[in-house]
């Protein structure tokens, strides 16, 4: 980490990311999208099928031993499920082809055309892309893979891509973080889930069983991060802290290198879309991120 990374403001490291999450993410949770995922064959009944072939793509026709490493929180039994299913159903190249085609529609359909092709959209769009840009890639897998795509030359789907390239990025780095305060993967949730990030029930789609999740509970507790009754201790909460703030020192290069005048132009333009994408319903209220929480 640079000298200049450190000088970037957590709270304004973890506004951006608040901003930006939510225009990549809601391709999971659009109708839009799951037409398309329809189209290519996948089951649509649930949005697990779809999720796992949209976000994984990027990393070509991998196992589900690399897609759970690389997700991290997931049960590998869960993803074992979809992956390398998601493969027999519909080739990589050919989801990302549909997965660009679901980014258009649902930011069609959520923002209008009028504004798609506004000044301001093309400035956020540039802006964003200089961002991910400078978003290193060393050791952050899912990033690299996104940043490696073709990128449109659509202003939205620049935005959009940049969002996604950028999500990644503040997500692996976040792995390290949660690696470093030695945290696995179902531990990580739990650990979340006893600061009041998200009520557990939240966490149910990670597919981790009870038994699963107790165990965790009780090697918290063992380290004394974690009350009986599944709250955080002041040790526990520290320790997420830390990670909390760890991965905002993570998320920072791509700030830094804008700037502190071009970030905040960027976070102006992007209140309208947030508020749009928010105000939809179409993300839930509640989710494993502790948006808005922690």
């Amino acid at each position: 980490m640079t000298v200049e990374t450190l000088t970037v403001e957590p709270g304004r490291v973890r506004q951006m990311w608040h901003l930006l999450e939510p225009l990549s993410s809601v391709l999971y949770y659009a109708p839009e999208a799951f037409d398309e995922a329809a189209a290519l064959g996948y089951d649509v009944e649930e949005r697990w099928p779809s999720y796992f072939a949209w976000r994984a793509a990027a990393l070509g026709p991998v196992g589900a031993g690399r897609v759970a490493s690389a997700f991290y929180s997931f049960s590998p039994a869960k993803v074992a499920r979809y992956v390398p299913a998601a493969w027999a159903v519909a080739a990589p190249a050919d989801v990302l082809a549909a997965r660009l085609r679901a980014a258009d529609r649902v930011y069609r359909t959520l923002l209008g055309d009028e504004f798609l092709a506004s000044p301001g959209l093309a400035e956020a769009a540039a802006l964003a892309r200089r961002a991910a840009d400078a978003a290193g890639t060393h050791g952050r897998p899912l990033a690299a893979a996104q940043a490696e795509l073709p990128w449109s030359e659509v202003p939205h789907l620049v935005l959009w891509q940049a969002a996604t390239v950028l999500r990644e990025h503040r997500g692996d780095g976040h792995l390290v973080a949660l690696l470093a305060a030695g945290l696995d993967p179902v531990e990580s949730l739990v650990s979340f889930a006893a600061v009041g990030a998200a009520a557990e029930v939240t966490f149910a789609g990670r597919g981790w069983s009870e038994g699963e999740w107790a165990a965790a509970r009780e090697r918290l507790a063992a380290r004394g991060l974690v009350n009986p009754d599944g709250t955080a201790t002041d040790a526990g909460r520290a320790l997420r802290a830390e990670v909390e703030l760890r991965t905002d020192e993570l998320a920072a290069a791509p700030w830094a290198a804008l700037g502190p005048e071009a970030t905040t132009r960027l976070a102006d333009l992007l209140g309208g879309p947030w508020l749009t994408v928010i105000g939809s319903g179409l993300l839930p209220g509640e989710n494993t991120l502790g948006i808005g929480k922690v």
